[in-house]
């Protein structure tokens, strides 16, 4: 049981990381992930737009 709680640790870690640069940020695709499971988390972050440059 708990390595696969370590596996979707991981899985969402591995998500909010690739979603650092877009609008929902790393938190957001972190804990969007974990709520609504990691697949939902990668299709969400598939289907989201990158951050505008700020300068």
């Amino acid at each position: 049981m708990n390595s696969h709680l370590a596996i979707l640790l991981s899985i969402c870690l591995i998500i909010g990381f690739l979603g650092r640069h877009r609008k929902f940020g790393f938190w957001g695709f972190f804990f969007g992930s974990i709520f609504l499971t990691p697949l939902i988390g990668l299709l969400l972050l598939l289907a989201s737009d990158r951050k505008k440059a700020e300068y």
